[in-house]
């Protein structure tokens, strides 16, 4: 890392501001001056950095924007925080150096109002039409607590009336017509909208439109203390709560430099275990749902309501919520709860094992799964596709593995990978990853140390800032926290659903539409984890 930082310092009579480069919780922050933030982002590109999540601060140093560029590469445990202090509202678009820049952008634009020259779609992203011009939510101006009726809690004054129609993207030709589905659907399930451009019935294109029921997550936290967050921090995927609430946790606790104790962080990587089995359960039956194999379904979804019910013995709740803490556990799994799992995972996995076999051996079913759906592996960098879907396609990242937390430099997963990027590939990704799960929650239980859950006294919260990346069970989450104050200042959320929502417009080319709802459970992304 060391050398890195020298080699973006002497590039270009320097692209760094002197003396500024420190190392900080969870990575290096290395600024970047304004004027030279493409030619040293395109520097990093080139030598296999991704772009893992990019968000603005308003007041990160004196005054001002600072846009934070977050990128990983795989090698390196920590992450490079590059940050460029605005001198006004606008900043150059990096969108053609890192694809996945243009959503980040189009959001930054909604919360700050900062615009992003030369970008490629400049369309808003979460606030749809129903928001008046010159509302931008992130902005310290707007208060928690105004109403977005009133004049007096906009930052700016309004244009009269909504903002403009949302202009999307026209595919011409001859034969082409448009299939709308959505943002309402049949099934009990959070908007989005699919507009399929088609020729008969194979997709020549898709745009996909989410953020219908944007919650203001984000903003939410603000002003909060630490400890009145891991609720909100619980709330952004329901089946991501341990996830998502751990990783909240865990940077409030480098901040303050709290040592959770060891029982805590076994206990804690074996709820993370639990929720991926139940999450890849979920997915894997809903595939064969989709293929009208109600049958095949049936053992799938018979598992994880019992792994379901392991989790309430373990912790009260089905999906464990109110059970991680800043500094360990809110409460202890009964003894008795750890020793009935242990006996339930040895007879789940022969029932598992033949749950699967079931899938491979319905030719019909293998025959739809099979080619259907292909996520390239060239995408996978470009969109920072993470996760099963990624490892599907051949990847082999892991985070629990490339930047490991908690025991989990101890206790490696075995990172399980296929290469042809197929509905049947993502199927068997997770079929594997649930049996890794099963060999690393026995490990968990045979080597259980007894104390305490909780770290005491957790103290005062100290001022700073950290950023922390966790592998949920759809692929990578980013979560940084500033705390200015004893309250949370800035909280930046981005879900593996954000990235991997824009594989499926990629992945559904050359398919029919019949087949997009095959394609779509077996990523089984989250509307809410998308939209915050």
């Amino acid at each position: 890392m060391d050398a890195l930082i020298g080699e973006l310092s002497q590039a270009s009579n320097g692209l760094i501001k002197p003396g500024g480069v420190r190392q900080g919780q969870g990575g290096v922050y290395v600024p970047v001056l304004e004027n030279k933030l493409n030619e040293a982002l395109e520097m990093l590109s080139g030598k296999g950095f991704e772009l893992v999540n990019l968000f603005g601060v308003e007041g990160f140093e004196k005054k001002g924007f600072t846009l934070i560029y977050t990128l990983e590469k795989k090698g390196y445990a920590d992450l490079i925080f590059i940050t460029v202090s605005l001198a006004g509202s606008s900043a150059d678009s990096v969108a053609a150096i890192f694809p996945s820049a243009s959503w980040y952008e189009r959001g930054i634009s909604d919360g700050f109002g900062i615009t992003f020259n030369n970008s490629f779609d400049s369309r808003r992203l979460f606030l749809h039409e129903a928001y008046p011009e010159g509302f931008h939510p992130l902005l310290k101006s707007f208060k928690n607590n105004a109403k977005l009726g009133s004049a007096a809690s906009l930052p700016v004054s309004p244009k009269k009336g909504a903002a403009q129609e949302y202009a999307y993207k026209e595919i011409e030709g001859e034969g082409v017509y448009v299939i709308p589905v959505g943002p309402v659907h049949a099934g009990i399930i959070e908007p989005g909208h699919f507009r399929f451009s088609v020729i008969g019935e194979t997709i020549y294109a898709l745009e996909i439109r989410m953020f219908y029921k944007h919650r203001g997550v984000e903003k939410l936290a603000e002003g909060k203390p630490p400890s009145e967050c891991v609720k909100i921090a619980e709330s952004i995927s329901g089946d991501e709560t341990v996830a998502n609430s751990v990783a909240f946790c865990s940077a409030v606790e480098d901040i303050s430099s709290i040592k959770v104790p060891d029982r805590a962080l076994y206990l804690r990587s074996l709820l993370l275990e639990m929720e991926r089995i139940y999450s890849h359960l979920g997915d894997m039956a809903g595939m064969a749902i989709d293929v009208a194999f109600a049958a095949g379904a049936s053992p799938f979804f018979v598992l994880r309501e019992e792994v379901l019910r392991q989790n309430e013995a373990l912790t009260g709740s089905r999906f464990m919520k109110g059970t991680v803490s800043i500094g360990g556990l809110t409460k202890e799994t009964p003894d008795s709860a750890l020793k009935s799992l242990g006996s339930f995972l040895e007879v789940f996995s022969k029932r598992f094992s033949a749950a699967v076999s079931g899938i491979h051996s319905s030719t019909s079913t293998i025959d739809r799964f099979d080619t259907t759906g292909v996520i390239n592996k060239e995408l996978l960098s470009p969109l920072h596709i993470t996760g099963p879907a990624a490892r599907a396609s051949g990847s082999g990242v892991d985070t629990r593995v490339d930047h490991p937390y908690g025991i989990y430099s101890d206790l490696q997963p075995e990172v399980k990978t296929k290469q042809n990027g197929d509905v049947l590939s993502r199927f068997d990704t997770k079929a594997a990853e649930i049996d890794d799960s099963i060999r690393i929650i026995k490990e968990l239980l045979r080597d259980m140390p007894k104390g305490s859950i909780q770290a005491a006294p957790v103290g005062k919260i100290k001022d700073g800032h950290a950023g922390i990346v966790m592998e949920a069970p759809r692929g990578q989450s980013f979560h940084w926290v500033m705390i200015r104050g004893g309250v949370v200042y800035r909280y930046a959320i981005r879900t593996p659903s954000f990235c991997n929502w824009q594989a499926i417009e990629h992945a559904v080319i050359g398919n029919i539409v019949p087949d997009f709802p095959l394609i779509n459970k077996s990523l089984n992304l989250s509307y809410a984890g998308t939209d915050l």
